[in-house]
């Protein structure tokens, strides 16, 4: 990567300087453009020089100036990484994007330099062989076992003929999972609804057809736009009488990607196929086996197995809802077959009949500011953090707000940014991420910079923010993951915050999901947003009577993903002239519920699996949901606001990171293994 640096110097690259900025947050402010590729230039040089000097290093290899010289090397572009790539997600653009494309190959280069480096994995290896007699910490063994195993699983073992294609593969693998999300965004970015009848949108609450009509405006259209953003796409799948236009905004989220300008087709399969090449060098039949030593499932045979015992329970109570919002809808005058375009318009009014529930008697006690205030609340009662907006910290978008937070007693813990609300720079989605980990350096513990990133109904001029329950549980989830950052007391970046097994990084998430449905949690924040009463318990009541409404379907629609990822990754020859509907469809049948849609396909709009980091992980929502139905039960069992569970589970979840098995790591909290009995019983499954 050779750049010219011109007028962009040094001096004048705030990414190249120390941060100047309150807790050395990010310069968003100050950061332009055309200083990116210059900063990664320089640091990527300062990193190789890093590794150089371990490499180099006369003194014999000990755990001090190798493992954790490794885990260290390289502090400046892990800034500007962390900088760049986020805002990627967050707030890209074509210049961005193309930026992106340059660089990951000169990163994945790098990395697979350092991987495939003989001398320093000799160097990492007589560390390793010596580990019984080095008297190292749990988190020390940890950081040097996932130090060694992963110079193993990126080739260090191999050939200099077989490391030259590992290398191959991993460089035009980072760029095709890079060009997968830059295709899904601008195929989700082109589809618009543009309406300018107002009948077409009966059914619709006003809420939705004010920000209906402010998407339009934005666009300098008159009438009303429905995009594929969720808080566009779902309430019209959900409240639109016109079933024509349902269809059309379904099939267009189904059909993202899916052929035309912006196709993800031959670009998933090449990953998939790349991927088994890697699998297959390494020494695995399926990239699947590959991924899954590193998990705490461990095999794509017990994967499976834990797929379809659940498939096994799940189904019967699945097809029974199919059946019950089918017959309900043809009492309500459906002619022919339910469609997925039908589902939730349906299944919606089959909830208000039966259960005397809707998201619009819920979303006025679900103001984003009071969720917010709940979300602090519940950090607080278990525990005791405090959050103080700062609006003095730089921010990379009007949107995004700043919080310190502190600990008990005051200790600063975090920074957090929360970036609510979707736009066209944005991936569509939730999730938690980091611009700093936590990890302690010469004594000094250096605390994270996280943030919460999510795509939530927008105020309009005249109603606020209010959430489904959906929405606030999202919001729950990915709160999870930012206590499991924030609360960090590790030595090693590398074993700390979120970097655990990706089995097991859901369970802090998907625990908190589960306080939505406590009164006791609600009455401290859930008022209606015009005149302040509490939300009332006969409401609380019918939101937990139809916790376990279509629980079947629920279930079976998320296994079906994980089934799907599964099949990707556990293809042994490769898929290049497979058909992409076809292989997909096979790959869901066991789960399959609603009627299949010929035409559509959700697997080139699968970001999770295809860019995001879950490949043959999936399965890895429902792995977790068990470990927090066990989790919770021990709350329900001591109180959901026990001090007492709530240490053991910061002192042995939320702290450690990966400093130890998660086996090892959940037996400390719970006292045992984990058991399937409390996530049937609260699924309704039994």
């Amino acid at each position: 990567m050779s750049i010219a640096l011109g007028s962009c110097q040094q001096q004048e690259n705030p990414l190249l300087k120390d941060f100047n900025t309150p807790f050395g947050v990010p310069p968003f402010g100050q950061i332009k453009i055309e200083q990116y590729l210059p900063a990664f230039e320089q640091t990527i040089a300062e990193a190789r020089a890093d590794i150089e000097g371990i490499v180099g290093n006369p003194d014999a290899p000990t755990f001090e100036n190798t493992i954790v010289a490794l885990d260290r090397y390289g502090k400046r572009l892990s800034a500007v990484s962390s900088i760049f790539f986020n805002l990627n997600e967050a707030d890209t653009n074509d210049e961005m994007q193309q930026i992106a494309l340059q660089v990951s190959p000169e990163l994945t280069r790098m990395s697979n330099d350092i991987q495939l480096n003989p001398e320093l994995f000799q160097r990492v290896k007589a560390v390793y062989d010596q580990r019984e007699s080095l008297g190292l910490t749990s988190e020390q063994t940890m950081l040097l076992e996932e130090t060694y195993i992963g110079f193993v699983r990126s080739g260090a073992a191999l050939n200099d003929a077989d490391q030259e294609q590992y290398r191959q593969i991993t460089e035009e693998l980072s760029n095709l999972t890079l060009q997968f999300g830059q295709n899904l965004l601008s195929a989700n970015n082109a589809f618009v609804l543009h309406l300018t009848d107002e009948a077409d949108l009966a059914g619709l609450p006003e809420m939705h057809k004010e920000a209906a009509a402010e998407a339009a405006r934005s666009r300098s259209l008159e009438g009303w736009v429905i995009t594929l953003d969720a808080p566009s796409m779902s309430p019209f799948l959900q409240y639109a009488e016109r079933r024509d236009l349902r269809e059309q905004v379904w099939r267009g989220y189904n059909t993202r990607a899916l052929g035309g300008e912006f196709d993800n087709t031959g670009v998933l399969k090449r990953i998939a196929d790349l991927r088994l090449e890697m699998a297959n060098l390494l020494g695995y039949p399926t990239y699947a086996d590959y991924a899954l030593e590193d998990r705490m499932a461990g095999s794509s045979l017990r994967v499976n197995d834990f797929l379809r015992e659940l498939v096994d329970r799940a189904m019967p109570y699945a097809k029974n809802d199919y059946r019950m919002i089918s017959d309900y809808a043809a009492t309500q005058g459906l002619e022919g077959q339910l469609m997925p375009w039908d589902w939730g318009f349906y299944q919606d009014k089959y909830k208000m009949a039966h259960y005397d529930l809707s998201d619009e008697m819920v979303r006025p006690y679900f103001q984003l500011e009071n969720v917010q205030k709940g979300v602090f609340l519940l950090a607080n009662k278990l525990y005791g953090l405090e959050f103080k907006e700062n609006k003095e910290l730089p921010i990379y978008h009007p949107d995004v707000k700043g919080f310190e937070v502190y600990d008990k007693g005051g200790k600063f813990m975090s920074i957090l940014y929360i970036d609510y609300f979707p736009r066209e720079s944005k991936r569509g989605g939730a999730w938690m991420t980091s611009f700093r980990e936590q990890y302690t350096e010469n004594g000094t513990d250096i605390r994270p910079v996280v943030s919460l990133v999510c795509n939530f109904t927008k105020p309009t001029d005249s109603i606020p923010s209010l959430l489904t329950f959906d929405e606030a549980e999202t919001l729950l989830h990915e709160f999870g993951h930012a206590l499991h950052g924030m609360l960090s007391e590790g030595n090693y970046a590398g074993v700390t915050g979120t970097n655990v097994y990706r089995d097991f990084v859901e369970l802090p998430s998907q625990i908190m999901e589960n306080w939505l449905t406590q009164k006791e949690f609600l009455d401290l924040w859930a008022t209606h947003y015009q005149t302040g009463e509490k939300i009332p318990q006969a409401l609380v009541d019918k939101i937990v009577a139809a916790s376990q409404y279509l629980s079947g379907y629920l279930n079976s629609r998320q296994l079906a993903y994980g089934m799907l990822d599964m099949g990707w990754h556990s293809i042994t020859a490769p898929v290049a002239d497979v058909d992409v509907v076809s292989f997909e469809r096979q790959a869901m049948a066991p789960a399959q519920v609603l009627p299949r849609v010929d035409g559509t396909a959700m697997s080139p709009g699968f970001n999770h699996i295809f860019a995001g980091g879950y490949a043959a992980g999936y399965y890895g929502y429902k792995w977790a949901e068990v470990l927090d139905a066990d989790a919770f039960a021990f709350f329900l069992e001591k109180g959901i606001f026990s001090q007492e569970v709530a240490t053991l589970f910061r002192e042995n979840i939320l702290s450690k990171g990966g400093s130890a098995s998660p086996e090892v790591l959940y037996e400390r909290f719970r006292g045992r293994a984990a058991t399937t009995d409390a996530f049937f019983e609260r699924a309704g499954l039994n």
